[in-house]
């Protein structure tokens, strides 16, 4: 069985742009440090010293000069430690990279990748745990993707870098870079729609990121209660396969979406308008979405377990909507998603 983890496809991904293509630069905080950016660019600045391109603390200056380089025939991954440093280049994502297409007639084109990781575990607290796809997902011009497995990012990533014409952001979960898949088992997805993860016939999941494999932990205890669950990873934001969620529903009748984020204006909200504007008879009963507490995340180890869903809580709203009395027995336990991933710890 080959295997292969969350991290090492980053690094292959890296890997691969860098050798196949010299328009590829890779820029940001911690890519020639000696742990390469959690260990997925090591060794890329010895052999490519000219593309590997350390940066100080000016995320929105490094981001303008990124977008220059593209438009002068380059392909710049842009890299963010943290998706919440990722803030700090709105102006140049958002009215720059975004736009140009659009306000040229497509004469320029902005082709690059940005990198934004999302952090979780030991505390990081309310300004370095932020999970914000949708507020970019809300953008025309930026393709908005949400890799849960390696075999999506190596599929994503070279289709961005080699064939994709515009701004790609992809959300990382640093949760999951120290997991192994199996390479065979792991089917890809490419740099737009979804794909089903698991049929089912009773409950369709939609699930993004780090919550895919919390929503697989669900299924597989549901199954034992006799409960069928379909799982879809949604992956692509800003191009979900609305197709396919609307055929999963006309089948189960029953709706759990379950995001990394806020359930306010956010992923979930998105997807129940899909169905929504779809036919409003597709549902049995109504949908319950499951995100973050609405509040900053707390740095407490205690309190920052309460404050993500996991497979305690999409057992629960499962059963909810299949009708269960809820016996909390039953229910897996409320624990740290740590204790099941593997633990990292700092400086980041």
């Amino acid at each position: 069985m080959s295997e292969i983890t969350y991290r090492g496809a980053l690094a292959r991904s890296m890997q691969d742009a860098m050798e196949q293509s010299e328009r590829t630069i890779i820029i940001g905080q911690g890519v020639t440090d000696f742990k390469g950016l959690f260990g997925t660019t090591l060794g890329l600045a010895d052999k490519y010293p000219e593309r590997v391109i350390e940066t100080p603390i000016a995320e929105d200056s490094i981001a303008g000069i990124c977008i220059g380089a593209a438009l002068n025939g380059l392909y710049p991954i842009n890299t963010h430690i943290r998706a919440d440093f990722g803030l700090l280049i709105f102006n140049q994502m958002v009215n720059l990279a975004a736009k140009y297409r659009y306000m040229f007639g497509g004469l320029f084109e902005v082709p690059m990748l940005f990198r934004l990781i999302v952090g979780r575990s030991w505390g990081q607290g309310a300004q370095h745990s932020q999970s914000l796809q949708s507020l970019l997902g809300h953008i025309p011009g930026l393709t908005v993707i949400m890799p849960s497995s390696p075999a999506s990012i190596i599929h994503s990533y070279k289709e961005a870098i080699f064939y994709h014409p515009g701004p790609v952001v992809s959300f990382e979960h640093r949760l999951m870079y120290e997991l192994s898949f199996d390479e065979q088992s792991d089917h890809p997805i490419g740099l737009h729609g979804s794909r089903v993860v698991k049929e089912g016939e009773d409950v369709t999941i939609v699930a993004t990121s780090v919550m895919v494999l919390e929503s697989k932990r669900a299924a597989a205890h549901l199954e034992s209660m006799g409960v069928s669950v379909e799982i879809i990873d949604l992956h692509s934001i800003s191009n979900p396969n609305t197709e396919m969620i609307i055929r999963s529903v006309s089948k189960t009748g029953r709706l759990l979406v379950v995001d990394t984020s806020w359930n306010s204006y956010g992923v979930a909200a998105e997807v129940n308008r899909l169905i929504n504007q779809s036919s409003s008879d597709l549902l049995h009963t109504p949908a319950i979405s499951l995100g973050m507490q609405p509040s900053p995340c707390p740095t407490a180890k205690s309190l920052e377990d309460l404050f993500y869903p996991d497979v305690h809580d999409i057992v629960r709203a499962v059963l909810e909507l299949v009708g269960e009395n809820v016996d909390e027995e039953k229910v897996p336990m409320k624990q740290s998603m740590t204790d099941f991933y593997k633990h990292f710890k700092g400086p980041f």
